[in-house]
């Protein structure tokens, strides 16, 4: 059976893909064989990947909010924009959660010109700079000309003081982060220039796609009991994971919630990071 991609390029369709992937957001066996047995009766000869996704993510709904919300990770990720402001904030306590202190959106004076830094994080009173590209398309990746680009701006930084954590604060390296992947050639360039990557799916033991299942770093975005307008108005709160809102159920009063949505809500962010 021959599908659609995302980028227009016509695959067969894996079915033992699928089902890692729903086995990946926590469902069991059984109900997973019954999800994969009804999308066998639904898809077609054309059909895209984003209407079996949805199918997927529907059926998996019904059996479980936690689950269909990690099922959407990347989707989740992806609503982080569409500029990708709260995408930097995410990336901001990401760096925390590896035991760094940060912060976002700065303005550095470099040798020649000024520069708007996305995030900086500081651990063992190292500072380096992380510069976040977002992508809010799933096909798009990051080509060598943002390693390129990037270097030269981290070249015009760090041999000059910088009044960040500390009065006289120097960046001793730099981040490239996106929520999408890198082309092979600027994870070459990147490696030969020193500079750190961090994709979805790169490097394999520290990708964002691991580390968010493993200290469970959801967005808030992941969550299936909120809409898009009260994920919006959550994150302009600063409320950026989804664990942010189990012990802050005062947030989800100020943006309007009923007792019994907060109840829904709460229990699904419990259940996602599994802290029931």
């Amino acid at each position: 059976m021959k599908i659609v991609k995302h980028s227009g390029g016509v695959v067969e369709f894996n079915r033992d893909k699928l089902k890692s992937s729903l086995l990946k957001s926590g469902a069991d066996k059984l109900v997973v064989e019954s999800i994969l047995q009804a999308i066998d009766n639904q898809i077609y000869e054309g059909i895209t990947t984003k209407k079996i996704y949805k199918l997927a993510f529907a059926l998996l709904k019904k059996t479980s909010n936690s689950n269909a919300a990690r099922y959407n990770l990347r989707t989740a990720i992806q609503m982080l924009g569409p500029a990708g402001f709260f995408f930097e904030k995410f990336i901001s306590r990401f760096f925390t959660s590896e035991g760094y202190t940060t912060k976002t959106n700065l303005i550095l004076q470099g040798r020649c010109v000024t520069h708007e830094v996305d995030v900086v994080i500081r651990k063992n009173n190292f500072n380096e700079m992380v510069e976040c590209k977002f992508h809010p398309k799933s096909e798009t990746n990051s080509d060598v000309k943002v390693p390129m680009y990037i270097l030269s701006r981290f070249n015009d930084l760090k041999d000059r003081n910088h009044a960040i954590f500390t009065k006289n604060d120097k960046i001793s390296s730099c981040w490239i982060v996106t929520n999408n992947r890198f082309t092979s050639d600027a994870m070459a360039f990147a490696t030969c220039s020193g500079l750190k990557l961090l994709s979805w799916d790169y490097p394999s033991k520290f990708c964002l796609r691991q580390k968010i299942d493993q200290e469970h770093l959801y967005p808030i975005t992941c969550l299936t009991t909120l809409t898009i307008a009260e994920k919006d108005k959550l994150m302009v709160l600063d409320i950026i994971l989804a664990r942010e809102i189990i012990d802050n159920v005062e947030v989800l009063q100020k943006i309007g919630l009923s007792p019994i949505r907060i109840k829904n809500v709460t229990k699904e962010a419990s259940e996602l990071c599994n802290y029931l």
